[in-house]
């Protein structure tokens, strides 16, 4: 736990760090933000000054208050994100997994989303200056270089990230700021009642809305890099970036202030503020910081997806590890489906302002699920209810305007995202809830009652050794329990004789890097059973920890793992270990509901996509036997045969 500590603190390390990671989606949108508020409609000084106030305060309610101020408090030891503070508070209570999953699921949606606008905005300035140049290709180039990158780690570009995006910053600062001294008036467009003005008197005040709201996208990211970089950093980094970003809508508000009356067209009044000179360096940094931002967001799905997985509302999926950097990690499965879902978005809405229209509607959604887990979060901190009712009532209101101006995208391809969104809530409700009923059909038993046929059993020399050691990992919570199919693997399927049992039980703690265990002698030196309590960003491998117990437990005394055959016992060599993996099967399930035996079907299938436990768990195969037991064993009519003389 120690060893990111230092991030966590107060540095310009830290700072540097966080522009890097936390910032790319938040300060990219420049680049499409005020194009989707013009849209086709005719510019205007009332279009102008209500949407730069609209940016303005979206920014510090949605951004400053919500997210910076209000839910980076409710860090689980140091880590943000949906899934951090959905372990926070899901002890208050069930339904609670809801809008945890939802959130997850639109945060996903998102990610895929993301950096094809992105990328897009950016690379579509080029077409100032090469003015045929078919931008497609080329987006999808920088998109499928991103994805294939990330096996080997980002810890390489990373370091590069802080001082990019600072430079990016200063860089769109700079230019608002030129526009501004041409016209400092513009400023008072920070007066609310521009804002106010508009949605009221606008017809298209929806639309124009779900335009605003893209200047706010990245602020559930930044809530769950919150690990990476710690509050302070953020907090303090936030006010530079916000500054960037305001200074940076101001200047394009100048620049559109001279274009009054006409249309937009396809201009992109971002690129319009640098001089001629300077465009190819300018979409140059803007590609890069493009590309940073999806970065972010890939990061970000993978920290979502394996904190998904130890939560049990993902299927175990293979996770690599490609740099020692804590948090860097690398879903293989994920990877591929956001590369696909990238790829598809281009191909389907080629031009980002065609995306603008399907983005920002999921994650509107994931921004009121948080709103939601955040309230039972201050609940539960005692935070005097009529402030967390206060808190609920803004933010649900803010939010359900945007979502309700967001709703206006779905004919224009907002259809895709919830398609999506969709699907990937279906995947952890089923998964989920797959699991729970499969859980209430296992049978546990009092474990005291086979002490004296296991102590036989390891006594009887006319059953061959199946192993000195034998290891079974188990789900029962109570040492006093075990699944009657471990009783049965160790009886009836063949008889297995050893010198020591071991039972192993992992559960995932609330903290994010709890690593405890303890040790309970139930048959001393026969049964062994050991606990492990590991927190939801911990890797789960078993036989590593498992090997590390055994040489304590040795070092100290409390067992003797010399293997008991003679001619080895000479010598001192300790004994062979052996796990036995059980697979249930559910049989022909006909006590269950349909709605229980549609989700059965379905959890089934994600199992066959998922890794087995022998893996998930880091088992090395060579000795691991995998035994299939039935879960659910239906007592069939009893069969009438007659027999003929």
């Amino acid at each position: 736990m120690g060893h990111h500590k230092h991030i966590q603190k107060l540095s310009a390390a830290g700072l540097l760090i966080s522009l890097g990671i936390i910032y790319g989606d938040i300060g990219t949108s420049p680049l499409y933000v005020f194009k989707a508020i013009i849209g086709e409609r005719l510019i205007t000084q009332e279009l102008i000054l209500g949407g730069l106030s609209c940016i303005f305060w979206t920014l510090t309610l949605q951004t400053t208050i919500k997210y910076v101020i209000i839910t980076l408090q409710a860090d689980n030891k140091g880590e943000g994100g949906i899934f951090s503070l959905f372990s926070l508070v899901k002890r208050k209570a069930k339904w609670l997994i809801i809008p945890a999953m939802v959130g997850g699921a639109a945060l996903l949606a998102d990610g895929i989303m993301t950096p094809a606008v992105t990328v897009s905005a950016a690379i579509e300035g080029l077409g100032l200056i090469y003015h045929d140049l078919p931008t497609v290709p080329i987006v999808l180039a920088i998109i499928i270089f991103l994805f294939v990158l990330q096996q080997f780690g980002t810890s390489l570009v990373g370091k590069a990230f802080g001082p990019i995006m600072w430079l990016w910053f200063t860089m769109i600062a700079v230019l608002g700021f030129v526009y501004i001294l041409d016209l400092p008036e513009i400023l008072k467009a920070i007066n609310p009642y521009y804002a106010y003005q508009i949605l009221s008197t606008n017809p298209e005040a929806f639309l124009i809305i779900g335009a605003v709201f893209l200047c706010t996208t990245g602020a559930e990211a930044l809530y769950s890099d919150l690990g990476h970089c710690g509050r302070s950093n953020i907090r303090i980094s936030w006010v530079y970036v916000k500054i960037c970003l305001i200074l940076n809508y101001m200047g394009q508000g100048v620049w559109l202030w001279n274009l009054q009356g006409t249309k937009l067209g396809d201009v992109n009044p971002f690129y319009h503020l640098m001089p001629d000179w300077f465009l190819i360096y300018g979409i140059a940094i803007a590609t890069v910081a493009a590309a940073i931002a999806s970065q972010a967001l890939i990061s970000g799905s993978f920290t979502l997806i394996a904190e998904a997985v130890r939560l049990n509302l993902w299927p175990k999926v293979k996770i690599n590890y490609p740099s020692e950097q804590k948090g860097q990690l690398y879903v293989p499965s994920m990877n591929w489906i956001l590369m696909s879902g990238c790829i598809i978005v281009v191909l389907i809405f080629e031009k980002s302002v065609n995306m603008e229209a399907a983005y920002g509607l999921s994650i509107t959604v994931a921004m009121l699920m948080t709103t939601i887990l955040v309230s039972v979060f201050l609940m539960r901190k005692k935070v005097p209810i009529y402030l967390v009712a206060f808190f609920l009532l803004i933010y649900g209101v803010i939010e359900l305007t945007f979502l309700a101006g967001n709703a206006a995208k779905i004919i224009h391809g907002g259809w895709f995202t919830l398609i999506l969104g969709f699907a990937l809530f279906a995947v952890m409700w089923f998964w989920s809830n797959g699991r729970r009923i499969r859980n209430r059909y296992m049978k546990f038993i009092d474990i005291e009652d086979f002490y004296p046929l296991i102590k036989n059993i390891s006594a009887d020399t006319s059953i061959a050794k199946y192993a000195s050691n034998l290891v079974y990992l188990t789900s029962a919570n109570f040492n006093t329990e075990i699944e009657s199919s471990v009783i049965y693997s160790i009886i009836q399927k063949h008889p297995k004789r050893a010198d020591v049992y071991w039972l192993l039980h992992v559960d995932v703690t609330d903290e994010p890097y709890t690593m405890e265990y303890e040790v309970d002698q139930m048959i001393p030196d026969q049964l062994i059973r050991i606990d492990f309590r590991l927190g939801f960003r911990v890797e789960q491998r078993v036989n590593v920890l498992f090997r590390k117990v055994v040489e304590e437990l040795v070092k100290s005394g409390e067992i003797d793992i010399t293997s008991k055959y003679k001619s080895l016992e000479a010598e001192n060599i300790p004994g062979d270990f052996r796990f036995v993996v059980i697979e249930k099967i559910i049989s022909n399930s006909n006590s269950l509901k349909f709605i229980e035996r549609v989700t059965m079907s379905c959890h089934r299938i994600l199992k066959l996509m998922s890794i087995s436990e022998r893996r998930g768990f880091g088992l090395d195969s060579s000795f691991v036997t995998i035994e299939q037991v039935p879960l659910i064993v239906d007592i069939p009519e009893p069969i009438r045969l007659t027999r003929i003389k």
